[in-house]
């Protein structure tokens, strides 16, 4: 499997890519808040996934991602940091992984490019759970922490012809 082998070479440069990727992170005008942690705790949970990221995208349960990033989403609101800067941070850590992996050269033949699309899934499918799990964290942390109070505002349709190309 070529993706097996790309994600490999992820896990292989995890030190490098990590320290790139949080140094993105933290100057990013989408993620300020994030500067709220030290980096070497960002620096070590960045690293720590990129060194099993095969096992985040071939054996882990939905269940274990989950777990994994409502307590991120949990924790970061508790942290009171912005939920975009938290959706924000996933997405630049994708999109930075396929840099990455653009740069490497892979990508050349129909064999590479079949590879380079299955990994694109795996990818995707990961990076896409892990936004959603964090974003369900990160509201029910909020929901905690305030009082409940009872909405003044009054129940409006939703225009779904808006959403409709």
């Amino acid at each position: 499997m070529l993706a097996l082998r790309l994600v490999r070479l992820i896990e292989t440069e995890s030190d490098k890519i990590a320290r790139s990727l949080v140094a993105k992170i933290l100057c990013s005008p989408h993620t300020r808040e994030m500067r709220k942690f030290p980096e070497p705790e960002l620096l070590a949970g960045t690293e720590e996934l990129l060194q099993h990221l095969s096992d985040w995208l071939l054996h882990k349960t939905s269940m274990e991602i989950e777990v994994r990033y409502r307590a991120f989403g949990a924790r970061l609101a508790s942290e009171d940091v912005a939920l975009a800067d938290c959706c924000w941070g996933i997405i630049i850590t994708k999109e930075f992984l396929w840099d990455f992996l653009q740069k490497q050269g892979f990508l050349r033949g129909p064999i590479e490019l079949y590879g380079e699309m299955e990994l694109l899934c795996l990818l995707e499918q990961f990076f896409d759970h892990a936004l959603c799990y964090c974003v369900e964290g990160y509201e029910g942390e909020r929901k905690l922490a305030e009082p409940r109070r009872p909405s003044s505002k009054p129940y409006r349709a939703l225009n779904l012809a808006a959403f409709v190309p």
